[in-house]
């Protein structure tokens, strides 16, 4: 039960009660000053190495910072009397300073807060006096043997003028006034105990992208745990390929390489400082080994900016041993993920061969390939009824070719049709056989140029499809004559596509290895197909969709004008079973591909399955469908174009 204010005034007399309110105060401001003073020692404790600190009592006469620094490995002395804080001593690997820094001065102040840092690391010592900071020996790059492990020396007493409350990251030596503080110090391989420590540290990885950040270092860093590459941006940056050089014991062809985009420089900062750490060993992110990712990781990072959403991708290419799953591009932002967990988004996947896979990532982070388990099952089964099916398709586009010549002396238009359209799959259902095993050939040149035939093929056959919808609907709702435009059916079936393809080939980044499949699959296929890319996805979404938009809609438009037409003729009830069929046929030859172009994301197993069966038998179909037209030729005793308006 607690006293309101009036309450306390009616128990307690008021000189009491603000006397109580005061201590309260007081309380409070001393809670407040032990946090912050916790905090502070804390978060020194984590980022220097040495810290000593103290109050210094001095005169009100103008002040200095003297220091006389050498390098070796003896000792640091910190002293100080009435005007002068002084530091000297033998602790530096390569720093050698001696000079004097005038101090703010306050008449009436006579004493004065100071902490002195020391990072052997980077040869790095900070004088901080009263909040200001005097840097006293600068980074100088990674430093290998160095003085570090101070520990306490010899003290000596003072009457007035000196040191007092002296501690070390936080721990007090004693509180009496002392002339001066001095500590030895012992020589290590600084390299190698930094490595023990941030391999035991939850982050690890992000303090040996800091240290390298601040070290000041240009061009190569190496650390037992992590080489690197330093690389400054200009105003005049165009973009930088690099390998790192390979550590000791690692062959110099399994490193991986790394372009840098010139979109990367910040148009606000006319300089900028990029970080590229390359990790042989993944103990030093908090993810377990059982994740699959390989041993090869690398860290991107820009100073004092976050890089997300670039225009242009960081291509990283990395190298491996032939394994019998597949791998997928994986990124880890440490700094901002609170869930540890490698994730795929940002990244694409482009698959060179069988031993190198190449990363485009849009944003910075630690950048790695991980294994996707597959099933080599259903990549067998696929392969197998691919083969089957283009193998029929083969057979029945050449039968389909040379069969119209066994009617001599009968002129047929449609034999043009029939003939381009036979030609057009032929070459699909060859493509189609082949992407799986060109898929695995070492070369990305030839992958590209087979995935620009495999679309130039495709493209081709949906052009003969549409023109043999044209050529029924203009014999019959147009009693249109069509050989007097023949060039035009071959610039529309062979042409169109060839403009299509080598404008895209002209653009570039469209045709590559493609992995079809989900990122959680239990099945993936591999096919030379257009990229899972931007560029390539608006180009499907223009060319693929549009012009199966096109073929699709004036295909309807066309059967809907047929059928109005002759279903008030004789012949229709005798021969619409015949008529409807092969219109039938066309509209299934639409559904086949529009399965492959409108699922140009990721395919499930049974529309992969009903895509590549469909597809690889579309010469089967055609043939079909050309016997079915000759029924119904022999049926009405006409020719072909007859036949067709009958």
């Amino acid at each position: 039960m607690g006293y309101r204010s009036a309450d306390l005034h009616q128990v307690i007399p008021n000189g009491d009660v603000m006397f109580m309110k005061q201590n309260l105060k007081a309380v409070r401001m001393l809670l407040i000053s032990c946090l912050l003073l916790i905090v502070g020692l804390a978060a020194t404790d984590n980022d220097r190495d040495f810290n000593m600190c103290g109050k210094w009592l001095h005169g009100i006469a103008p002040r200095n910072l003297e220091y006389d620094l050498k390098t070796g490995c003896e000792r640091i002395e910190i002293s100080a009397n009435e005007i002068t804080l002084s530091i000297q001593g033998r602790i530096t690997a390569k720093c050698t300073q001696s000079s004097s820094i005038q101090l703010d001065s306050n008449p009436h102040q006579n004493q004065s807060h100071f902490c002195v840092f020391w990072e052997p690391l980077l040869d790095l010592l900070i004088v901080e006096v009263n909040g200001k900071n005097h840097t006293l020996c600068k980074p100088n790059g990674l430093q290998g043997t160095c003085c570090t492990d101070l520990y306490q020396g010899v003290q000596e007493n003072a009457h007035m003028y000196g040191i007092v409350n002296g501690s070390v990251k936080g721990d007090v030596i004693t509180g009496d006034l002392k002339r001066n503080y001095t500590f030895d110090g012992a020589q290590i391989n600084c390299k190698e105990k930094f490595c023990d420590e941030a391999s035991l540290k939850p982050r690890g990885a992000n303090m040996i992208e800091e240290v390298v950040m601040r070290s000041n270092a240009k061009g190569r860093v190496d650390l037992p745990c992590a080489q690197g590459t330093v690389i400054e941006m200009n105003e005049e940056f165009t973009g930088h390929n690099f390998t790192v050089p390979a550590p000791r014991f690692v062959d110099a062809n399994t490193i991986p390489s790394v372009y840098i985009p010139s979109s990367l420089k910040s148009v606000s900062r006319s300089r900028s400082i990029v970080v590229y750490i390359y990790y042989k060993n993944k103990t030093l992110f908090e993810i377990g080994s059982s994740d699959g990712a390989l041993d090869e990781i690398v860290g991107l990072s820009v100073e004092d900016e976050t890089i997300e959403n670039l225009p242009e991708p960081v291509r990283i290419r990395f190298h491996h041993s032939a394994l019998p799953s597949t791998l997928q591009c994986v990124s880890w932002d440490t700094r901002k993920d609170s869930v540890e967990k490698w994730r795929s988004e940002g990244c694409e996947t482009v698959i060179i061969n069988a031993n190198k896979i190449e990363c485009r990532c849009h944003h910075f982070a630690y950048i790695t390939a991980q294994v996707v388990r597959a099933t080599v099952r259903h990549q067998k089964a696929l392969t197998i009824v691919t083969s089957a099916g283009c193998a029929l398709s083969l057979v029945s586009c050449l039968v389909l070719f040379f069969w119209p010549y066994k009617r001599k002396g009968e002129k047929d238009p449609s034999l043009l049709v029939h003939r381009g359209l036979a030609v057009a799959t032929f070459f699909l259902s060859l493509c189609l056989s082949y992407i799986s095993r060109l898929a695995n050939a070492e070369n990305e040149t030839v992958c590209k140029i087979t995935g620009a035939l495999l679309h130039y093929s495709l493209l081709s056959t949906l052009c003969w499809m549409t023109v043999e919808m044209f050529h029924i609907f203009s014999f019959i709702y147009c009693k249109f004559n069509s050989e007097l435009f023949q060039w035009v059916f071959y610039l529309a079936g062979f042409g169109i596509p060839a403009l299509l393809v080598g404008k895209l080939l002209c653009i570039g980044d469209i045709y590559g290895l493609r992995n079809i499949g989900n990122e959680d699959i239990t099945s993936q296929y591999f096919m030379c197909w257009m990229l899972n890319s931007d560029r390539s996805r608006l180009a499907h979404y223009i060319i693929n969709i549009g012009l199966f938009a096109v073929a699709t809609s004036s295909g309807a438009v066309m059967l809907f004008l047929v059928a109005i037409k002759i279903h008030t003729r004789p012949e229709w009830r005798k021969n619409r079973m015949a008529f409807l069929s092969i219109w039938g046929l066309i509209c299934l030859f639409g559904t086949t591909l529009g399965l492959g172009l409108f699922n140009f994301g990721p395919l499930s197993e049974t529309m992969l399955f009903l895509f590549c069966i469909i597809t690889s038998c579309q010469g089967f179909f055609h043939m079909l469908r050309y016997y079915i037209l000759e029924r119904t030729k022999k049926m009405c005793g006409l020719s072909s174009d007859e036949a067709v308006q009958c």
